[in-house]
This record gives C-alpha cells, sequence and structure tokens, in this order.
C-alpha cells in the first residue's frame, strides 16, 4: 500500500458487489419511476376524458338533475272502452 491504492482482492470483490448492489438498486428505483410517470399519464388522459364527458352533459342538459315529468292524462271511461274493444289490455 504504498499510493493508498492497492487493496487486496477481498477487497475488491466487496467493492464490486456493492457497486453492483447500487446499480441494480439505482435500475429498480428507475423502473418504478418510469412504472409511476407512465401511470400518471394514463390518469391524466383519463381525467381529461371525464371532464370532456361531464362536460358534453353539462351542455346537452344530461347531468342527472331533475327532469320533470309531463303529468299522465287520465284515461276516460270512453278512452278505456276503445283501449279494450281493439284488444288493448296492456296499460
Amino acid at each position: 500500500m504504498e499510493d493508498g491504492k492497492t487493496q487486496t482482492p477481498q477487497a475488491n470483490e466487496a467493492v464490486d458487489a456493492d457497486n453492483s448492489n447500487r446499480q441494480s438498486l439505482y435500475e429498480k428505483t428507475e423502473a418504478v419511476v418510469q412504472r409511476q410517470e407512465a401511470a400518471n399519464k394514463k390518469t391524466e388522459e383519463l381525467l381529461e376524458r371525464q371532464e370532456t364527458l361531464h362536460a358534453n352533459q353539462r351542455l346537452a342538459g344530461t347531468t342527472g338533475g331533475a327532469v320533470p315529468v309531463a303529468p299522465a292524462k287520465e284515461e276516460t271511461a270512453e278512452d278505456y272502452s276503445q283501449r279494450i274493444m281493439k284488444g288493448g289490455l296492456k296499460e
């Protein structure tokens, strides 16, 4: 160890193993980051589609608000007898 750079073979293996672990940890982290970015992009696309759908529903008036129902016409006895004579037992 005259120049301070000489190491035993066992020490070199330990350093190589440590660098290998660090590299694999880095690669794993990078893979997780890439998957997260892809998931974020997909979520953003879905959110944009949902916002567009909501806007279209609001413009069309189908957002689930109260829809006025026209009152049903009362059937008179004459209408009822005509419906029965035509074979229309359905209501």
